[in-house]
């Protein structure tokens, strides 16, 4: 049903959008408004994404036999706003040539 590198397309997605929100919504919120709900809210699915985004990249990462340098982008990707969206562009895009 689902390939591989289709699972981790939409768990970038996913881990992208969450980090987005909690960094630019949520956090803003907890801080200015002094309302901690929305962290709360979103931490835990973040953090869930967020270790699902590594275990992936690795597993995909040996799959296509990517080199350190661009397994290490990938992951850095994940702690770096949009980066996951860079990623799924760069790296995981079938090529349409």
């Amino acid at each position: 049903m689902f390939s591989l590198i289709n699972s981790f397309r939409i768990i970038a997605l996913l881990e992208g959008v969450s980090y987005i929100l909690l960094l630019f919504i949520a956090t803003p919120i907890k801080y200015l408004g002094h309302e901690p709900m929305y962290v709360k809210l979103l931490g835990m699915p973040h953090g869930i994404l967020f270790l699902a985004y590594i275990v992936l990249a690795i597993v995909v990462g040996q799959e296509f036999k990517w080199n350190t340098r661009t397994l290490l982008i990938v992951l850095a990707a994940s702690v770096i706003p949009f980066g996951t969206f860079y990623v799924e562009k760069k790296y995981l895009k079938p090529n349409t040539k």
